[in-house]
């Protein structure tokens, strides 16, 4: 049943999605920004699909399972504060890539601070940081298939199945073809999710009924602190804000401020966000913190796949194949938005750096196509042997991403940025970054605070006071 309606949805909506798509790809804005002309529907939707991934649907299910339901609270209210980078960074992204044609991060980066160290550095962070979260789509479907298939496809068929159908129609079609999809995806992936909601509620004996269970089997999972009391208001303060600084660090989101139609259509989806993460956020947190009920003591990977499971266990077989499509279509619209964002760094802003002899428009295409199918095969490797949980992929990604924001900031609204200090603000952040992360420094140097939040405050410092000293030796 799994395999038919995978299928299915295979045929009619990415080959609908890609027809004519191929005609459009022929220069670098067409393959690469669609050509600068998203409206506000489908920009909001790419965003939106490209952002929630494997993360929300498997990551957000378990750590509902791990946490409660303060982690519903947190990540939609920090989520939706996000919107507010849409015009601290994404409005001045808009015009300056508008007025130069840019099509990379660090092409902007380059041109403003003319150091062509900051902007090769500025790219490999971002190249670095985006792999585990790449890898995290393809984990996040092989965990599903094989799940939902009963074992019968195996995890890393799974994984590289859907890699595969991702390859094919980003190759074919580059951002058009992306675009499109991600708004089908996105509709798709969100309104079978609430159909999933009601489902498994109503077999559990209805909404009120499951959450009274789970108040007498678990009372931890209703409270502020979550279980085991994680969310101290240090940590409360930290993934509040966090994501203002992580979402527009992500290359495909930075990348898609440049192909809004206009200003006006960038700062209307700007607006959506702000409110549409409220709601889809707590679908995947309800099955996870319900999945208590069918399936107590799960650990580690075990709680990843708590979606799956509660699916399998309390939904038609129909039902719970069509949901995992639509979970799987997610996972692409994030993949797809990556791979195609990664390829077009390395191409742009390496191949044709040192190249003697700048390629042309078709071959900068080709050679971004080509670079899909190697960044893809990484990622996959990298997948077959993936973290702990998926939370914890995710969170090395968005940690390292979020270090950026300083130095772009700085770059787009500060009088004067010197180069030097923009390098040594990245640099120290991103191995200090490291070093936490694997306990090399200890946790208590962050004052209780998440691991991200202190750092970003360096990183600002460090270009302040670096700009303002350089300048000063310079006079």
């Amino acid at each position: 049943m799994f395999l038919t309606i995978l299928i299915v949805y295979f045929v009619f909506v990415f080959v609908g999605s890609l027809r004519g798509a191929s005609a459009k790809s022929k220069t670098a804005e067409s393959y690469f920004l669609a050509d600068r002309g998203l409206s506000t529907l489908a920009l909001f939707f790419t965003i939106l699909a490209t952002n929630f991934s494997a993360f929300y649907f498997l990551g957000f299910a378990g750590e509902g399972y791990r946490i409660g339901y303060a982690y519903y609270i947190i990540m939609a209210l920090g989520t939706a504060f996000a919107c507010l980078s849409f015009y601290l960074i994404g409005t001045k992204v808009w015009t300056l890539g508008k007025q130069n044609s840019y099509i990379t991060p660090a092409e902007l980066i380059y041109d403003k601070t003319k150091s062509r160290p900051l902007s090769m550095i500025y790219a490999a962070v971002m190249i670095l940081f985006t792999f585990p979260y790449l890898a995290l789509q393809i984990v996040g479907a092989g965990y599903l298939i094989e799940q939902i298939s009963g074992g019968l496809i195996s995890y890393f068929f799974g994984a590289a199945l859907l890699t595969l159908f991702t390859i094919i129609y980003v190759w074919i079609g580059g951002m058009s073809s992306v675009a499109k999809t991600d708004l089908k995806q996105g509709l798709l992936a969100f309104g079978l999710m609430l159909g999933a909601v009601i489902v498994i509620s109503t077999n559990l004996g209805g909404f009120a009924e499951a959450n009274e269970k789970l108040m007498d089997l678990k009372p931890a999972l209703f409270e502020r602190e979550g279980v085991g009391s994680v969310y101290t208001p240090q940590k409360w303060f930290s993934l509040l804000v966090f994501w203002i600084f992580c979402i527009p660090m992500f290359p495909q989101i930075f990348m898609r401020f440049y192909i809004a139609k206009d200003l006006n259509t960038l700062k209307r989806s700007g607006i959506l966000y702000g409110f549409i993460p409220i709601i889809v956020s707590i679908f995947p947190v309800i099955i996870g913190v319900f999945g208590h009920l069918s399936f107590p003591g799960l650990e580690g990977k075990a709680a990843d796949q708590i979606l799956p499971m509660m699916l399998v266990e309390h939904s038609p077989e129909w039902f719970s194949a069509l949901v995992m499509t639509g979970a799987l279509a997610a996972f692409m619209s994030t993949l797809d938005s990556q791979l195609l964002a990664l390829s077009t760094i390395v191409t742009r802003d390496f191949y044709t750096i040192f190249k003697k002899e700048k390629p042309n428009v078709q071959k900068q295409v080709y050679i971004g196509r080509i670079w899909v199918v190697i960044l893809a095969i990484v990622g996959l490797a990298i997948a077959a042997n993936p973290f702990d949980t998926i939370f914890d992929m995710g969170r090395i990604a968005f940690a390292g991403l979020s270090l950026l924001f300083p130095v772009t900031y700085a770059i787009l609204h500060w009088k004067k940025v010197h180069p030097f200090a923009a390098i040594a603000s990245i640099v120290i952040g991103e191995i200090l970054l490291l070093l936490f992360y694997y306990e090399v420094l200890p946790k208590y140097l962050l004052f209780g605070f998440d691991l991200a939040i202190p750092l970003i405050a360096l990183c600002f410092m460090i270009l302040l006071f670096g700009s303002f000293i350089l300048k000063k030796q310079k006079d």
